[in-house]
């Protein structure tokens, strides 16, 4: 994905403009005239207030389109430290990989601090679309966990990021919503959590049952090597990617695609605090024990974010109007697609040549 067109600095703006001619000096130019001066070569010299407002309409031209997920990826509610992230999450290629369209309605299964709510919330509310946020279900006398979700209430209880709705899932929690009530579902480095609760199996199985036919599951987990021990429980933060795999098959969805993008061929996966010991949580000491000022970070700094695999599902349903790979639709009149999930699709040749969108 190309990144966004770095701004001209001023100092480029000015050699491009003097390189290409400005206006010459009119004769009745005095030097009490504070719009311009005179340079050596007797051509008009920018002031700062020219520059400066050369900058900023460089800056303004140059600004994404509103609703665009470029915008919402830019937009000044990102705190410096969460976009500091992007050269790791890679949020703009893994959203397009997962194809998803921001008019749909779209829960992201436990967002944690809200990183990438940030991103999808006003993307998806500017398109007409639903962000749904679903949250482990936390005791009332778990203060540090019930203070954690207030925050990420007051945080996103903003226009700009739409009425956000709750919902709740755990390993004793009931239905998410409503069945086929959703039209994709993302999760961003939670697979291991599920499985230290033992809810790993629960969990497809309810995204399964909430997804519309048809609708995508976009996943992307911290990834233990094939030839490694895997934990039942996870505890490194590790999993195999063939074992998320057969969880998602097993729940009846089908992998239509898987992607690199978020891969890092300098994790080796065998940390002293598992996952956590890299960057952003950088521990130093195990859980719940004071920070050792004598352990050498450097190393796994010089890592970066964890190897992640990034893999894209869908739920294929008989009956309705969305079918199985190869004919997606059990309906005589093809025509009746959404024209949003057309266009999605259209983003991920993986996705469209799987199930044979669109259809002939």
């Amino acid at each position: 994905m190309t990144r966004l067109t770095a701004l001209l600095s001023a100092a480029s703006a000015l050699a491009f403009l003097t390189a290409c001619g400005a206006p010459p000096a009119e004769d009745d130019m005095t030097a009490s005239e504070p719009s311009a001066e005179m340079s050596d070569d007797g051509e008009t010299a920018l002031t700062e207030d020219d520059m400066a407002a050369d900058e900023a309409a460089m800056m303004e031209e140059n600004r994404p389109e509103a609703g665009t997920l470029a915008w919402a990826m830019s937009g000044e509610w990102r705190s410096e430290e969460d976009q500091a992230r992007d050269p790791y999450r890679h949020p703009m290629e893994t959203l397009e990989f997962f194809g998803i369209d921001p008019s749909w309605r779209v829960m992201e299964i436990w967002p944690g601090g809200g990183w990438y709510t940030d991103i999808l919330a006003p993307w998806i509310t500017a398109n007409g679309g639903q962000y749904i946020a679903v949250w482990p279900d936390i005791p009332a006398d778990n203060e540090r966990a019930v203070a954690f979700q207030a925050r990420f209430v007051e945080k996103f209880d903003d226009p700009r990021f739409g009425d956000v709705e709750l919902a709740t899932f755990d390993s004793e929690s009931g239905p998410l919503g409503e069945p086929g009530s959703v039209d994709a579902i993302v999760t961003f480095r939670n697979t291991h959590s599920w499985m230290g609760r033992g809810a790993a199996e629960k969990a497809f199985s309810d995204f399964y049952d909430v997804l519309a036919p048809g609708g995508i599951l976009g996943l992307v987990q911290h990834r233990l090597p094939a030839d490694r021990v895997q934990d039942p429980r996870a505890s490194t933060g590790y999993v195999q990617e063939d074992l998320v795999i057969s969880m998602a098959e097993e729940a009846g969805f089908e992998l239509i695609d898987s992607s690199e993008v978020n891969a890092n061929s300098m994790d080796t996966a065998d940390h002293p605090f598992g996952v956590w010991t890299l960057p952003p949580v950088s521990r130093s000491s195990a859980f719940g024990e004071p920070a050792d000022p004598e352990f050498d970070r450097a190393p796994y700094d010089a890592i970066g974010e964890s190897d992640r695999m990034t893999l894209l599902f869908f739920k294929p349903e008989g009956d309705a109007a969305w079918s199985n790979p190869g004919r997606l639709f059990s309906l005589t009149d093809q025509s009746a697609a959404p024209a949003s999930r057309s266009s999605a699709w259209a983003c991920n040749p993986g996705l469209a040549a799987a199930i044979s969108w669109p259809p002939s």
